[in-house]
């Protein structure tokens, strides 16, 4: 039988503690992150991009990409399509990071363009 000391205890605690502040940073700045591009889209893109290197495989070979390859990519680029979309619709995340960056007069590009009038 194991004999668990008070200094046993004090020790799971301040691992704990360490684990409990390392995971909450952890957390914070995932939530952070997801306020410029949200999870769901980066993991979208991260798989969009793996389609395209896909494609390119066969295509470096001198071969041509098979047709489910193909049809992958063209269901992916409608879905970029939707997602952005709604990403910069009303109140949506890209939206708000848009209004946010058109208030900066030393921007090089107008994120004023599509923007909606924010309401009253």
């Amino acid at each position: 039988m194991v004999d668990i000391t008070e200094d046993w205890l004090k020790s799971i605690d301040g691992h704990l503690r360490v684990i409990r502040d390392l995971l909450s940073k952890a957390v914070n700045a995932q939530v952070d992150a997801e306020q410029e591009v949200p999870e769901y889209m980066r993991r979208f893109i991260m798989y969009m991009h793996d389609i395209h290197d896909v494609k390119n495989f066969y295509t470096e070979h001198g071969l041509a990409p098979p047709a489910y390859v193909m049809r992958e990519a063209e269901r992916c680029d409608d879905r970029l399509r939707q997602l952005l979309e709604k990403l910069h619709s009303d109140g949506e995340t890209f939206e708000k990071v848009r209004r946010e960056m058109a208030k900066d007069p030393a921007n090089r590009w107008d994120h004023t363009r599509a923007l909606t009038h924010e309401k009253d």
